[in-house]
């Protein structure tokens, strides 16, 4: 993994969601529900819901980076799991941070293709060995990416926690 990195302050951040609302707008894409993957999915979600004028969020926890460049072998949904029968016949749209290797993308948009009308995602970052190839990315890298939620340490530091994950 290179050492280079990808530094995204707060002021980037906020103009890179609205961009990729714009985007999502120009498209016609009018999602009726925004899942958010959290953690850093949560703050996409949450500018793109205001920018799409969608009030209708839910959020996925999932597990997946256990550090830098280290990862489970595979990425997990912890509890609760939304209900997929308040997605019948919504359009929805996912929102994450970045699609690194696209795996957690694949886990939330595998769950939700069987019971949604349709599925989309939007990511600021995407990286070229992304699994999930997203309808909405602001910008392609393949640098770790030092979001301003992540680059400082924690004020609590728990036991078992990844750091800069």
């Amino acid at each position: 993994m290179s050492d280079v990195r990808e530094n995204l302050t707060y002021e980037k951040f906020g103009g890179a969601v609205r961009e990729l609302a714009q985007t999502i707008a120009d498209d016609g894409y009018q999602p009726d529900v925004i899942i958010s993957i959290a953690r850093g999915g949560v703050f996409v979600a949450g500018g793109l819901a205001y920018a799409l004028d969608c009030k209708n969020i839910h959020l996925v926890n999932v597990e997946f980076y256990t550090g830098v460049g280290t990862t489970l072998e595979m990425p997990v949904m912890l509890a609760p799991v939304p209900n997929v029968i308040d997605f019948t016949d919504k359009k929805v749209l996912i929102a994450d941070d970045v699609a690194d290797t696209g795996k957690t993308l694949k886990l939330v948009h595998d769950f939700c293709l069987d019971h949604v009308a349709e599925v989309r995602s939007a990511v600021i970052y995407e990286k070229s060995q992304s699994l999930v190839k997203c309808e909405y990315v602001w910008k392609r890298t393949d640098d770790w990416i030092n979001f301003p939620w992540s680059v400082e340490a924690p004020v609590v530091r728990r036991a078992g926690q990844v750091l800069d994950a």
